[in-house]
């Protein structure tokens, strides 16, 4: 039977610091912007894309410096997966790509169009974003290519500060949008998820090694 994209989102502003919003926006204005070369095997971008500028702070500074964040991956944003998927769902083991920040600044940006190695994604939008700018779009073609693909027939998911969507990402490629301001930011953390019949040892080796130069 053909599969149909769906999305869970809940809301965990309760479940956040008082003070989360200093501490994200001092950590994503830290973040590594720079040209990023398509990922291998997982890039679903057109073929005359060779790089995305977009931001990225890395999950061992995630851990380092957002420690809360860090700790409602592995305990409360968890169960929430789990309640979302109806069934066993584990936080990666390995610290180096569990949970990262994605940041957009100003209007030339976006994320890459991609599939994730990952079972089950979840996304915490730390800033929110009127229509026409900065949303999640999700193909329901799971074999599309380029993002005009996933615009002519996809799912748009607007970001709403303070809340955790969980989707399919391996097998619906997906893309977020430029901004519509030169003064906007998009910050959101990603989050890796995985099942029982797609386990964490499915991951690409040779993803790590484009990422960290190590299996």
């Amino acid at each position: 039977m053909a599969q149909h994209f769906r999305w869970t989102a809940f809301d965990v502003t309760r479940l956040l610091p008082l003070d989360y919003p200093d501490d994200i926006k001092v950590v994503a204005a830290d973040a590594d912007f720079r040209h990023y070369p398509r990922t291998p095997f997982l890039s679903r971008e057109a073929d005359n894309v060779p790089h995305i500028t977009r931001g990225r702070v890395r999950a061992d500074k995630v851990r380092s410096r957002l420690s809360w964040l860090y700790e409602l991956y592995r305990g409360e944003f968890l169960e929430r997966a789990e309640e979302a998927w109806g069934e066993p769902i584990k936080a990666a083991s390995d610290d180096r790509y569990g949970i990262v920040l994605n940041v957009q600044q100003g209007n030339t940006m976006r994320f890459e169009c991609h599939v994730d190695s990952n079972p089950v994604t979840g996304l915490l939008f730390f800033t929110d974003h009127p229509a026409g700018g900065g949303e999640l779009v999700v193909g329901h073609d799971s074999g599309a290519v380029g993002i005009e693909a996933l615009e002519k027939d996809g799912s748009v998911i607007r970001p709403q500060e303070g809340q955790l969507i969980f989707f399919d990402g391996k097998t619906y490629p997906h893309y977020a949008r430029t901004l519509r301001s030169d003064a906007d930011m998009r910050v959101v953390a990603v989050m890796n998820f995985y099942t029982e019949s797609c386990p964490e040892s499915t991951r690409p080796s040779e993803l790590n090694r484009h990422l960290f130069g190590e299996n």
